[in-house]
């Protein structure tokens, strides 16, 4: 777990780092931040989304994902406890928590570098991969969290949660996270990086949440494909 706690302290420090960049900052520079962390968003999420091999598979995922997404209501649910973090934290303008969170969290977890150097520190203890990410993830928060505000540091939780789990479970997940299970997550997960940037950049207000589950379909559909 190392390496693990290294990731999720360098979301923290970083995110703490941008907070106090921002207060610095003047809204209309804060504004400008977080068009560009839309429009990389918006490349991120077109990049990633050609790792997928399979369409079928990508269109399932998606289907079957906003289904329980939105059965269970998973963005209403989420902005509605965001809300009230944010009554506590008395934020003013700019983005939500909740879409700092959902942001920094997929940007952080979506991507076979984040899988696979979990599953290297869980098997064999190598936490290389995920130390180098760490420092990926420390620039990037001080970014983020400039434009987007607490919410990003809220995200450490989830990148501790995400990533943790595959370690401490990394022999009976291994299995099922192969070469090709691995690029549909990466595409499925890309395609809702890229729904953030269209939503960061003011073109749509797409509910990313109730979308969620599709990151992890392939892991079932990678199976019967």
């Amino acid at each position: 777990m190392f390496g693990v706690f290294v990731n999720t302290g360098a979301v923290v420090i970083g995110s703490l780092i941008g907070l106090f960049v921002k207060k610095s900052l003047r809204e209309t520079l804060v504004s400008a931040v977080m068009l560009g962390v839309g429009l990389c968003s918006l490349y991120i999420g077109w990049s990633g989304a050609l790792a997928g091999q399979n369409t079928i598979i990508l269109i399932l995922s998606m289907v079957i994902g906003a289904v329980i997404g939105t059965l269970l209501d998973l963005d209403g649910r989420f902005n509605r406890f965001a809300a009230s973090i944010e009554r506590h934290f008395h934020t003013e303008g700019g983005a939500s928590i909740a879409e700092g969170f959902v942001t920094a969290s997929l940007l952080f977890c979506i991507g076979a570098m984040t899988i696979v150097g979990s599953l290297q520190a869980g098997l064999v203890g190598d936490h290389k991969m995920l130390i180098s990410k760490s420092v990926l993830d420390f620039i990037s928060s001080i970014v983020l969290a400039a434009s987007l505000g607490v919410g990003v540091m809220l995200s450490a939780v989830f990148v501790l949660v995400f990533q943790g789990g595959i370690v401490l479970l990394a022999q009976f997940v291994a299995p099922l996270l192969g070469e090709s299970a691995i690029a549909e997550m990466t595409c499925a997960g890309s395609v809702l990086i890229f729904a953030l940037g269209l939503n960061l950049v003011g073109l749509t207000k797409i509910k990313v949440l109730d979308y969620l589950p599709a990151v992890f379909m392939p892991i079932l559909l990678c199976r019967f494909f």
